[in-house]
């Protein structure tokens, strides 16, 4: 099949061959195990939705083992089998030009060199999702490459709710993330309803599809940093910025401190984030040994260098 053929495929109507859990991938963590035995049939319910009867059978015990290895129901082996990236408009299979730049945003979103943890369909943040499941994300795409100028997709945390007659001048997608109830929305409420399939956290950009990267974060992550010396009287040059994180949005700051013109160390325990920083041209240097870091940091702050290093480990 052409990629617009599987874009308008939806759910297929075989199911797909199982996908291998790729070790190479940014995987996100196993989530809370927070649901009773009754909420984890009523998760497995909820899941099952969308698909048709006779398949019920193999993807409820499949669908179970995910909940219970990752507290989650990604529905894995729907994942498309085509590359995941933006591609240029005119390849999307789409009536509105508009529905095709959504459908770019979308893919923006889950490529593998953008997203954190795209096969768990999360952009940033750690818990950012554009969809709660495959399943989701194969129903969106087929509403957008039907979607007309005159017609508006409700989304609701990942769950496209059907396409609604509207006009030219209305939003082609109107999306809400996390719907909660004030007096029901601490931490372990979220985590319940995230189980059970009926919310999502969508953070600022990634359940509304224009996450443009850690670049979003940089001139406000360098305004902090120059601020920060500013505070304690001294200049950012051959002065240290000791920060941690490189995960998301928060590959912003080793980047921040080169603009700032200080030395920054950055500390990360996943070698990953440590990789994709680093080859993405992030971070200048990568250190292993806090020995070695020592001596590298005394040495910029003799030189009055502007670097940045990230750390591979738990504390600076």
């Amino acid at each position: 099949m052409t990629f617009q053929e599987q874009i308008q495929e939806e759910i297929p109507l075989d199911l797909p061959a199982i996908k291998p859990y790729e070790l190479s991938i940014n995987h996100a963590p196993r989530r809370k195990d927070i649901l009773s035995a009754e909420e984890k049939k009523l998760a497995l319910k909820n899941a099952l939705r969308y698909f048709k009867p006779e398949h019920h059978k193999v993807l409820i015990e499949e669908f179970k083992e995910e909940l219970n290895d990752h507290g989650r129901i990604y529905m894995y082996r729907f994942r498309p089998d085509y590359a995941m990236y933006a591609r240029s408009l005119e390849e999307y299979p789409a009536k509105s030009q508009q529905a095709a730049a959504i459908m770019l945003m979308i893919q923006n979103n889950l490529d593998p060199e953008v997203a954190q943890h795209p096969h768990e369909l999360i952009t940033y943040g750690g818990n950012g999702a554009v969809f709660q499941n495959w399943a989701q994300y194969r129903l969106t795409m087929k509403y957008l490459s039907e979607m007309t100028d005159e017609q508006t997709l409700v989304m609701y945390s990942g769950h496209p709710m059907g396409l609604f007659p509207s006009h030219k001048d209305a939003p082609r997608v109107v999306v809400t993330n996390g719907m909660m109830i004030p007096n029901y929305s601490t931490q372990d409420d979220w985590e319940k309803y995230n189980a059970l399939g009926v919310t999502q956290y969508g953070q600022m950009t990634a359940g509304s599809y224009m996450y443009i990267g850690p670049q979003g974060i940089v001139h406000g992550t360098t305004i902090t940093v120059l601020n920060g010396f500013r505070k304690i009287g001294k200049s950012p040059k051959g002065h240290l910025f000791v920060t941690s994180g490189l995960g998301g949005m928060s590959g912003a700051q080793p980047k921040a401190g080169n603009i700032a013109g200080c030395i920054t160390v950055c500390a990360e325990i996943n070698p990953k984030a440590v990789e994709t920083r680093h080859s993405q041209g992030w971070v200048d240097e990568v250190c292993h040994d806090l020995d070695q870091l020592v001596l590298r940091v005394k040495a910029a702050k003799e030189k009055i260098e502007t670097v940045s290093i990230a750390y591979l480990g738990n504390i600076v």
